[in-house]
């Protein structure tokens, strides 16, 4: 949506346009994930990158690729604490706020609707466990209880043995921090099955229409959680833009990973070249003030500011403010499963 948005406009480096080469990180295989990127480094020679999906494809393709090659790269959707302080040489930044943040939102969630005890199981890689521990950490501090807080493989067939030692461990709710087409599903999926659970707590990788889909809007009714975003003036700006455009905007980490993109071609811009270096130089610069805001929709007025000599303060769908490490501080929703849908209750 991004590319297209600013092709059509004629106002990228005099009217040059946007390809887009996709790749595929895989989530789960860090050694794909890698020879994926070199690819597109080497073979298609592209100038930036939107990606990686998942936190521990996205730790290997920034040490492995993206550092020794100096090329930018956005992350729409990796929120692993540990990419906090990963040696980047300024080169990655994400428009997903850091799992650290929804740990403590999450726990706050929690303490707002009574839970004081929760079992907890997340997929067995980075994202997970940074979440568990960041989430573990907040919840216990705020004199909640955590009962037992155990990884999961995904890809598995059966998830019962994984279900009767977190129900065994006595915690009131169940926390699944997984992913909505692996291993996460199908902990619902056994926990349902057995009776031993009928309400979950999810974060960010377990929120979607296809969970609902897949297991049941009945079996999943009353079941809540978090998701980065927000109801600004952007984020609904981006939905209706997207909507125009025949992109669902309600996607998650959609309205991230057009920020990346159109962070990528302002700074693109800002620096006069499709050079790597330049393009990582001022992603910074166009991504926080001061400058004209920029939301979803207005890439072509701020080419032409850029183009001018003048600045921009890019806004976007996710109301983007990049800390000093160029990542997200980021809010979040809390949602919960009503009439078939995640509904948005409150923004944090």
């Amino acid at each position: 949506l991004a590319a297209k948005e600013a092709s059509d406009s004629g106002k990228l480096l005099g009217g040059k346009s946007v390809e887009t080469i996709k790749a595929d990180s895989t989530c789960i295989d860090s050694a794909a994930a890698t020879a994926a990127a070199e690819r597109l480094i080497t073979s298609d020679n592209v100038n930036a990158i939107v990606g990686a999906d998942c936190s521990g494809v996205t730790i290997a393709v920034t040490n492995n690729v993206v550092v020794p090659n100096g090329v930018a790269m956005i992350s729409p959707s990796a929120t692993s604490p540990a990419l906090t302080t990963i040696d980047d040489k300024g080169n990655f930044f994400r428009t997903a706020p850091s799992d650290a943040r929804q740990g403590q939102v999450l726990s706050d969630v929690l303490a707002d609707r009574g839970i004081t005890s929760v079992a907890v199981t997340y997929t067995n890689n980075d994202y997970g466990k940074g979440l568990a521990d960041s989430f573990q950490a907040a919840f216990e501090a705020s004199g909640g209880s955590v009962s037992i807080s155990a990884p999961h493989e995904d890809g598995k067939a059966d998830y019962s043995a994984e279900v009767a030692a977190l129900s065994a461990s006595g915690g009131e709710e169940l926390a699944v921090f997984g992913y909505i087409d692996q291993g996460g599903r199908g902990i619902v999926q056994a926990a349902l099955d057995s009776g031993a659970y009928d309400r979950f707590i999810f974060a960010d990788g377990m929120i979607g229409q296809p969970l609902i889909d897949n297991v049941g809007a009945d079996e999943l009714a009353g079941s809540f959680g978090t998701l980065p975003g927000s109801e600004s003036a952007g984020a609904k700006g981006y939905i209706s833009f997207a909507a125009e455009n025949g992109v669902n905007g309600e996607a998650p980490f959609g309205p991230e990973s057009y920020d990346a993109a159109a962070l990528l071609i302002l700074a693109m811009q800002a620096a006069g070249s499709a050079d790597r270096a330049g393009i990582a130089a001022q992603v910074m610069g166009v991504a926080n003030a001061p400058g004209e805001k920029i939301y979803p929709g207005e890439l072509a007025k701020g080419l032409e500011i850029l183009a001018g000599g003048g600045e921009v303060d890019y806004e976007g769908a996710t109301n983007v403010t990049f800390t000093e490490v160029g990542e997200a501080a980021g809010s979040y929703k809390e949602l919960e499963v009503k009439g078939g849908v995640f509904e948005t209750i409150r923004v944090r």
